[in-house]
């Protein structure tokens, strides 16, 4: 294109592929003004008002509005300031829509009502710091006001649902599931039983060391699961042996002779601690952050508790 030479609306519609009223539109607002009108009035435009009209066709393209795209002709911004911001805007819209997909997935998979719908969306959209308040509360309730196992308060406390960006159907079900045990009145009522129990078991022992005793735990859920695996029935001569040395253990750890008060005692502190959505709460954070799952830990209690029972 010659440099002096002049264009008309149709001529620009031909190099562009935009139609003659997008032109006239833009060339009406400004952004892509005129530069010289013919003795009819019939507008002309030069080689820069081309190169202007090219650029307000690719911002457009990329989804920027006419307002920014003004300014970006105008030297108000750049084109890199308007690239980084649009990016970003178009990143929170794609992590939008990821929940979105997700969310009618997991519809789709479970057969959701309406409202059910509407629950998960309104749930999944929630930011890191209304899922950390979710938790919090829930906490607050259940363990506030009382001398609980500081170690396994802090761990409730810090194990806060981290919602990926591109959450799984898996993920979101698990998400409205851990929201609705939450704010369930009987599932903190018992929590709070069970912080009620450590706050006493604390009063009576001022010294209780590391009452999580994860290596305990871990050992006597070990020799439990195994006795399981084999059939071993709670009630059988054969459980015996493997009861004895749980307790054994239990009673080294915490100081105590393995008499049968100490056996009620260890009753009363599975029983405390064997309900089933405890179990599934944790369950449901390892699969929201995407943490390994372990097995349930149900069967295992109630093996003990009947073994011990008997």
């Amino acid at each position: 294109m010659n440099g002096d030479t002049l264009y008309s609306i149709g001529e620009l519609a031909r190099r562009t592929g935009l139609p003659v009223r997008t032109i006239r539109f833009y060339s009406d607002i400004g952004v892509v003004p005129p530069t010289d009108r013919t003795s009819a009035g019939y507008r002309l435009y030069d080689i820069d008002a081309l190169a202007r009209l090219d650029l307000v066709r690719t911002l457009r393209d990329l989804g920027i509005d006419l307002a920014t795209a003004r300014r970006v002709l105008d030297h108000e911004v750049t084109v890199a300031e308007v690239a980084t911001a649009h990016a970003d805007a178009l990143d929170a819209q794609i992590r939008t829509l990821r929940v979105h997909r997700a969310v009618l997935r997991a519809v789709a998979s479970r057969g959701s009502s309406p409202k059910e719908l509407e629950l998960m969306h309104k749930l999944a959209q929630l930011s890191a710091e209304e899922r950390r308040r979710i938790i919090d509360d829930f906490v607050t309730e259940a363990f506030g006001g009382l001398d609980a196992n500081p170690e396994l308060v802090d761990l409730v406390r810090m194990a806060t649902p981290d919602l990926p960006e591109d959450p799984s159907p898996a993920q979101v079900d698990a998400w409205v599931e851990l929201v609705e045990l939450c704010r369930d009145p009987d599932f903190r009522a018992a929590v709070r039983r069970m912080a009620e129990y450590q706050a006493r078991e604390r009063a009576r022992d001022p010294e209780p060391g590391s009452r999580l005793h994860h290596e305990l735990v871990n050992v006597v859920v070990a020799k439990v699961r195994a006795a399981i695996e084999d059939a071993v029935d709670p009630l059988s001569a054969q459980a015996g042996p493997i009861l004895d040395s749980i307790v054994d253990d239990f009673a080294t750890d915490f100081g105590r002779t393995p008499d049968a008060d100490f056996r009620r005692w260890m009753i009363e502190r599975f029983e405390v601690a064997a309900d089933p959505r405890v179990d599934r709460y944790w369950r449901l954070l390892a699969t929201i952050n995407s943490s390994p799952v372990q097995p349930e830990l149900a069967p295992v209690f109630g093996w003990l508790i009947t073994a011990l029972r008997s």
